[in-house]
C-alpha cells in the first residue's frame, strides 16, 4: 500500500499549504493543515507579520477608569504598559526601563508613578523620567533625554487596542464595518462585572477557531448550551478583511439573553439574536442583546495559549433588581462551557500532531474558519 505524503515541514512549506487550500471555494474547502498548529517556523511567521503589525484588544476602557488605573500585555517580544495618565488619557508606553531595561509593571493595578522595580528609576503618566536615584553624580546623565517610548493606543466599543505599527490604519477605520453591523446593540455601554486569566495547552489558532463556528455546540456542549442550540439557527455570512461573524436568533435559555424590557434600541428578531464576532487576530465576543463574554488571546508558544476572559450586562440588566444574581446564573454557566471547550481544543491540539492527521472539509457552518485562513494566508509573507 502506498503511504501517505509528507505534511509539510517548514514555516514557509506550511504557508504554501495554506495558501493553496485557500485558493479553494469555499464549498471545497478544508481545514488549516495540522503543521500550521504544531510548527514553531509557522509561529514566528504569525509573530513578525502578524502580531508585530495588528491591532491587539487588552480589554475594557472601565478597567483603567482613574488616573494611574494600568494594565499590561505583551506583543511578541516587547512588553507594553496601558495606562490612564494624569489628564485621564489612555496612554500605552514600552514597559522596559530605559536604565538596565528591567520589566516596569506587572499585571494591573494603579500607580502614582511608574518605579522600577530594579534601581527604582521611576517615570511619570505620561513616560517622562521623574527620578534617578544618585544619577546626578554622573556629569553625562541628563534626566530630561529620557522618556518611555510611546505605543500606539486606541479604544473603540469600549475596548482598548495596542499596536506597534504605526501605519496601520486606526481601529475605527479598519472595524467600520463590524461598527453598523452591531450599533443596535450599544456594545461601549455593556458593563463588565468580571475578568479572569487562564493558560490553556492549545494553539491559539485552535481556540480562535473553536469560538468562531458553532457546528460544535450540539456535541461537545451537549450538557450546557448543546440541546438549546439549532443548527438551522445559525447564519455564517463571508467575514470582511479584519473580523468575521456568525448569528443567532432564538428564544435564550437564560433571560438576560435576550433584550431586557427597557432596551428600546433592539426592535423585532433583533432581540433575540446574538451576534459572535472574531476581531483578527485575536479578540473574540459574544454578544447577546442583554449581556457580552469575551476571550482575548495570546500565544505562549505553539503549545499554550494565554487567555484573558471576561463578560458582563447590557446596561439595562445592571439597573434592574435583579441585576447580581443573572450574572451569578451566567457566570455559572460560562465557567462550564468553559470548561467543555478546554477539553474539545486541547484534544484537538493532541490530535494535529498525529503522523496521519489529515484536514477535511469545512461544513457550511464553519464559513468563519475558512474566512480567518485566508486572513493568515494574505497576511503572512512569503519571504
Amino acid at each position: 500500500m502506498a503511504s501517505l505524503p509528507s505534511p509539510p515541514d517548514t514555516g514557509h512549506d506550511l504557508l504554501h499549504a495554506l495558501r493553496a487550500n485557500c485558493e479553494r471555494p469555499f464549498e471545497d474547502a478544508r481545514a488549516m493543515p495540522p503543521g500550521v498548529y504544531t510548527s514553531n517556523d509557522f509561529l514566528a511567521l504569525e509573530q513578525r507579520d502578524v502580531f508585530r503589525n495588528e491591532w491587539l484588544c487588552v480589554g475594557r476602557t472601565s478597567e483603567l477608569a482613574k488616573p494611574g488605573d494600568y494594565v499590561t500585555t505583551q506583543i511578541d517580544d516587547q512588553p507594553v504598559a496601558v495606562l490612564r495618565d494624569a489628564n485621564g488619557e489612555l496612554r500605552a508606553f514600552s514597559n522596559v526601563c530605559l536604565h538596565r531595561m528591567s520589566v516596569l509593571l506587572e499585571g494591573s493595578g494603579n500607580v502614582r508613578r511608574i518605579v522600577c522595580p530594579y534601581h527604582a528609576w521611576n517615570y511619570t503618566l505620561d513616560g517622562a523620567l521623574a527620578g534617578a536615584p544618585l544619577m546626578d553624580r554622573q556629569p553625562g546623565f541628563c534626566k530630561e533625554h529620557y522618556r518611555l517610548p510611546s505605543v500606539r493606543c486606541e479604544a473603540w466599543q469600549g475596548w482598548i487596542y495596542v499596536t506597534l505599527n504605526n501605519d496601520a490604519p486606526p481601529v475605527a477605520t479598519q472595524l467600520a464595518g463590524l461598527t453598523a453591523l452591531i450599533e443596535p446593540y450599544g456594545m461601549t455601554d455593556y458593563v463588565q462585572t468580571f475578568h479572569e486569566e487562564h493558560v490553556w495547552d492549545t494553539n491559539w489558532k485552535i481556540l480562535a477557531e473553536n469560538f468562531m463556528e458553532s457546528y460544535h455546540l450540539p456535541m461537545l456542549h451537549r450538557a450546557t448550551v448543546g440541546p438549546h442550540s439549532k443548527l438551522e439557527e445559525m447564519e455564517c455570512p463571508p467575514g470582511l478583511p479584519a473580523f468575521n461573524y456568525h448569528w443567532i436568533t432564538k428564544e435564550a435559555t437564560l433571560p438576560i439573553g435576550n433584550a431586557h424590557p427597557g432596551n428600546q434600541r433592539l426592535q423585532g428578531h433583533w432581540r433575540r439574536t446574538t451576534a459572535l464576532l472574531a476581531i483578527y487576530p485575536t479578540h473574540l465576543v459574544t454578544l447577546t442583546p442583554g449581556y457580552f463574554w469575551y476571550l482575548i488571546l495570546q500565544p505562549r508558544g505553539v503549545g499554550q495559549v494565554h487567555i484573558r476572559f471576561g463578560g458582563g450586562l447590557a446596561p439595562e440588566f445592571i439597573d434592574d433588581p435583579k441585576s447580581a444574581e443573572y450574572m451569578a446564573t451566567l457566570k455559572t454557566l460560562l465557567d462550564e462551557v468553559n470548561a467543555e471547550d478546554r477539553h474539545g481544543v486541547e484534544a484537538v491540539f493532541r490530535g494535529v500532531h498525529a503522523p496521519l492527521a489529515r484536514a477535511g472539509h469545512l461544513s457550511h457552518l464553519e464559513r468563519p474558519n475558512y474566512d480567518f485562513a485566508r486572513y493568515l494566508a494574505r497576511r503572512i509573507a512569503a519571504a
